[in-house]
Parts: structure tokens; sequence; C-alpha cells
């Protein structure tokens, strides 16, 4: 893993700048490239191949093509291995980019299976070339601007929007991403908070040449045709593609780990490992609480992480996130999110990469998981409203005057999602300035997106999961896990995430991943057996966080009234009612209400605005 960036025109004190603001995510070295028409640069953390001849920007044999790459190509070794008219130099995964560009051109990016970002400019053509991953694993922004003053279009790209802004270019809000934020608590592709900036679109390649940028596809399922085998063949099939996956992504130079957080996804990933290595390290994070704050449930999972790693004989790793942290490293975590992403866990993974780094340089995770096999609870709810709504309408009837079966009338589409993924009108009209608040674009955003008429021959709960994996799973999930991790520079991998896995998932009848009564039922069953007894029949947790005990201590509390106040950033003090949002902050504190969701998507809004100098309107 590493940080690329570059633009369109030459100057080398600018793309130092750029390496200067993402070198966190390279520590272990830094390059630059520039000609009349590029400046390309490099943060290296060295993982395949460490000799200096693996540095980057890295050039091909003959000299015409420079590439910036991040992350890993986990088949470099096959693909290698039929571009024998290829002279290489190095044993780097970068080199096998170049090479399979240089005989495949723009269709190389189908031969890849891995993680990836990455830019090669083409001397020759004066072409530059972008890719990224299928999935959307890694980080990738861009600015563009086809219309200077200088007639000459204006291209930026960074896996940082930080190094973005090291260019003269406005730092105003994003008021439709803004509302996004407010509704799902990220920012959907291709969106950023900051106009101008978008991100790049996963399973997408893009040419620039002069003023013309050109995006394209070149990945996605498509229609699918269901295994017709039985469960136990699936089971079979499913294990083996797991066990492959996991064992393919072990291919490293340095230390290697992997996060255990007490789920059933990241123990199937430890056992894969298990299998073929010995002498594991495991990274667990859990809370510094009292009896009073339930250390015990906040805890529940750092605690099964353990007995898990107990049961693999690993090198078990544990490290406890106090009130002083949050404190501490608030601020410092927003900082590296880019932009804002309100989920409380980002302090246990900061914390958590900050103390893994100190034995590894590669962690595996069990990222994917639940949207690919239906993991959420969601999906459980969702199947019963549906078949709730094919019951006798006379039933129904009967049914309808009971609150807990009103939501199981909420229809399929978008508004069964939004049911399930957006906050609620009522808290934001209550702390948000109306005329900054669009009660609708949400809606018309992920329904025009997701909920086509074209996509209503599915199940709705499989465009449910669908969608979660284009969106939450990449703008909101894996953007913290890679943020958070390479503020640290390490590099954390998804092996259930593959490509091919993902596909062969997406392939399996909806009955073998959720009913009504259970979730991730294949993955489970796939795996009964190998994995511990104790991990089933547990409650779906996740990434906990007692971030709602945090708000109510004294300390933390007085942070939080400073920041959630008008003075704290004039530039945001239109957008919100602050005596109202003062109350809100109160109830919760004093118990009256539970208001974490509203109240750290605002907190963390703030400290984001302030430290990046957002505007709300550019200055002349």
């Amino acid at each position: 893993m590493c940080a690329i960036n570059g633009f369109n025109f030459k100057d080398n004190n600018l793309i130092a700048k750029m390496n200067q603001a993402t070198r966190h995510r390279g520590p272990d070295g830094s390059g630059v490239f520039s000609d009349s028409d590029i400046s390309l640069g490099h943060n290296r953390l060295s993982i395949i191949d460490l000799s200096l001849a693996a540095s980057q920007p890295m050039h091909s044999v003959d000299g015409n093509l420079i590439i910036v790459f991040n992350g890993e190509i986990y088949n470099f070794r096959a693909l290698k291995r039929e571009l024998t008219e290829y002279r290489f130099k190095t044993e780097s995964d970068t080199e096998v980019i170049l090479a399979a560009y240089k005989k495949w051109g723009y269709s190389c990016v189908k031969k890849f299976n891995g993680i990836f970002a990455f830019a090669i400019w083409d001397k020759n053509k004066k072409e530059l070339f972008l890719a990224r991953d299928p999935i959307g694993v890694k980080p990738f922004y861009y600015f563009w601007d086809p219309s200077t003053s200088s007639g000459r279009a204006k291209f930026i790209f960074s896996s940082e929007i930080k190094a973005i802004l090291e260019h003269n270019i406005p730092r105003v809000l994003d008021l439709e991403a803004f509302n996004h934020y407010l509704r799902v608590l990220y920012v959907p592709e291709p969106l950023t908070m900051l106009e101008g900036i978008r991100k790049f679109p996963p399973a997408s390649y893009a040419a620039l040449k002069e003023n013309n940028l050109v995006i394209k596809k070149y990945w996605e399922f498509g229609d699918k045709k269901y295994f017709s085998g039985s469960g136990p063949e699936l089971k079979k099939m499913l294990r083996e593609r797991v066990e492959n996956s996991v064992q393919s992504q072990l291919i490293s130079d340095r230390p290697l780990g992997i996060y255990l957080s007490g789920g059933i996804d990241s123990s199937i990933v430890l056992d894969c490992v298990s299998r073929v290595r010995k002498n594991i390290d495991t990274f667990s994070v859990g809370f510094e609480l009292t009896d009073e704050e339930q250390r015990e449930k906040f805890n529940e999972d750092f605690n099964l992480a353990r007995r898990t790693a107990k049961y693999y004989g690993t090198n078990h790793n544990e490290v406890l996130l106090s009130e002083q942290d949050v404190l501490d490293n608030f601020e410092k975590a927003v900082y590296q999110l880019d932009e804002p992403i309100s989920n409380p866990t980002i302090l246990s993974m900061f914390k958590l990469a900050s103390f893994a780094k100190k034995k590894a340089d590669v962690v595996l995770g069990g990222d994917g998981g639940d949207e690919l096999f239906g993991g959420y609870d969601r999906y459980r709810f969702s199947l019963m409203a549906s078949y709730y709504q094919k019951l006798p309408s006379f039933f129904r009837k009967l049914l309808s005057g009971k609150e807990k079966f009103k939501k199981l009338n909420t229809p399929e589409g978008i508004e069964r999602f939004a049911l399930f993924m957006f906050q609620k009108d009522e808290i934001l009209k209550r702390v948000a300035v109306g005329g900054f608040l669009d009660e609708d674009i949400s809606k018309k955003f992920f329904e025009e997106k997701f909920f086509s008429p074209s996509r209503k021959n599915k199940k709705f709960e499989e465009l449910f999961m669908d969608t979660d994996r284009q969106s939450w799973l990449v703008d909101e999930s894996l953007m913290m896990t890679d943020k958070m991790s390479m503020s640290s520079g390490l590099e954390a991998r998804v092996p259930l995430l593959d490509r091919d896995l993902t596909e062969f998932a997406r392939r399996i009848p909806l009955k073998y991943k959720v009913n009504i009564f259970n979730a991730k039922i294949i993955l489970k069953e796939a795996f009964r057996g190998r994995i511990p007894n104790f991990l089933y029949n547990q409650s779906k947790r996740g990434w906990f966080s007692p971030a709602a005990k945090w708000l109510r201590r004294p300390k933390i509390y007085e942070m939080v009234q400073e920041i959630l106040s008008e003075n704290y950033y004039g530039n945001t003090e239109p957008l919100f009612e602050w005596a109202k949002l003062r109350k809100v902050l109160k109830n919760h504190y004093e118990k009256k209400e539970y208001n974490l969701n509203i109240l750290w998507s605002l907190l963390t809004f703030q400290v984001w605005a302030r430290l990046f100098r957002i505007q709300l309107v550019e200055h002349a």
C-alpha cells in the first residue's frame, strides 16, 4: 500500500507537497517524476520486493511508461508467466502492471485480481491512464476543471483529498453531499464533501489526453445465474473459495497479522490462515469502562476474540481505548478520514492500527462478509416485511393497528431502504437550518442509482445487499478501514472481497444467506466444525462502540459542548439551530433522550470543517 499523487502539468514543488501530505501512507520512501505535461508522486510502503529497484514512480524497460501504484495485485505471479516477452527487472507486482498494460492496453485491468488505484503516463502518446479496483477497496480522488482561464484543462488525482487541497482550489462545501451525509452518515460516490473533488468510481478506468477525460466501467456483475447445487455442495464450494482467497493474500515480504474482532468473518479468515501458517499475530481492541457503563457488554467481542485466539494458539495482542484516547485522538482520526464519516469506531480503528504497526505491516480483516452473505439484521427484517405484505389483506388489517407491525407495511424500493438506512426527519429538522436541508435529495439520489425500474426484477433483499456493497461498504466501511490503517502506514487486506469470491457469492440463492430467523447462513455453515462453536448464536455487534457513554463523561461532554457551538468555526454557523442543538446534547447527557447519531455526525462534521478550512461559498 502506498499513496499516489499527480496532475497534468509540471510543478516539482507542488508534487512534493502532495507527497508530504500523504507521507503517512508510505513511510518507506518517496519519489517524483515530472515532464512538461505531467507530475507524478509516490509514497512507498514496501510490502512486495523491498529492493530500491521496485521504488516508484517506476519506468517500463523501454522508458516510455511511468507508473504510480497503490495496492496489491494478488495474481501478479500468474500474470508474469503470461508476459514472457517482457524483460522484468524486479520481483514486484508494480512492474507486472506495466508489462500487462504494454501488452493488453486498457484491457489489462480485467486481468488483475487485487486492490488497487494506479496511474500510468505514456510519454509517446501523451496520455494518462488511471484505474481503480473492482470492489473499491483503495480510495481514489480527482479534481477536474475542463475550462480554466488558460484554455488548458486541469486534472489532479490522489489517494487522499488532503493532497489535492495542496493546490489552490476552492474549499467549498458541496451541499448535496452535506445532505446525504446527514441522512446516511457518509458521502456516497461520486460525491465528496467538497465541490469539484470527486471519488473515482470502482471497477472503472479513465484516459486523459489533452483536454479530454473519458471514464468507463470495465467490470460489473451483470445478469447472474443461481447455482443449482444442493446445500452441502454449495458449502463445500464456498469453503474452498474462501480458503483460496485468504491464502492468496498472504503474500508479503513484511510481517503480517490478523485483525480479530470476535465475529464470524475475521475468525474464518484466521481459520484459513492457521491451515498454512504458524506463529500468527492477532490484534484486538477493547474499551476502558466502568461497571456502570456496561464494561462487559461493550467488551463482549473483545473477550470473544481472546477466546478465539486461544483456541487457535495465536500470539494475541490486545489494546484498550481510554477516555484520554478519545480526547487526544478525535481530531487526528477525523483529519485522516479526509471527509466526514460518522462512525465512532474510527477511534478504535485508529488506535488499533497504531498498536498493530509495532508488530506488522500487513493485516487481514473480515470486511465484506455481511454484505455478500446477508449478515445484517436489516436484511432479515426486510424479508419479514416482504412476507408480511403477501399475507391476505384482512389479516394485515387485523395487525396494522399494532405499533410493531406498522413498519412491515413499508413498500419495497427506496422507501424501505430509507427506513433502515436514513436518519429520521424529526431530529434533522430540529438541528439543521431549513434552507440547507433538502428532504428529498437523498431519496432521489439512491433511487436513481440503485432502485431504478430495470432492477426491480430482483428480490428486494438481494437488491438491498447489492446497494450496500456498492455504497455503504465502499464509501463508509472500506473507506474507514483504509484511512485508519494507513494513518499508521499499515496495509489492510480484505480477502472476503476477492473479486472471484464476490462473483461466486452473488450467485448463491437468497435462501442460503438469510431467512427471518438467521443471517449469513451458508457462510456460517460452511465453517461449522472449523471455527469454535462458541462463536455461533452470538448477537450481531460488529465494531461495537460505547460512544453514547463517552458523551456522558464530563471531560468529553465539555469538549463536545465547545465543538457543537456557533463560536467553534464561524463558517458553519449558518448551518445549524444552535440553541436546539444544545438542547439535544443536554438531553442526551442527562439520559432524557438517546441522540448519539445526530450528535456524533455533527461533532465529526464540525471538526472536519475547521481542520480543512471549509467555506459555504467561494470567496471572490
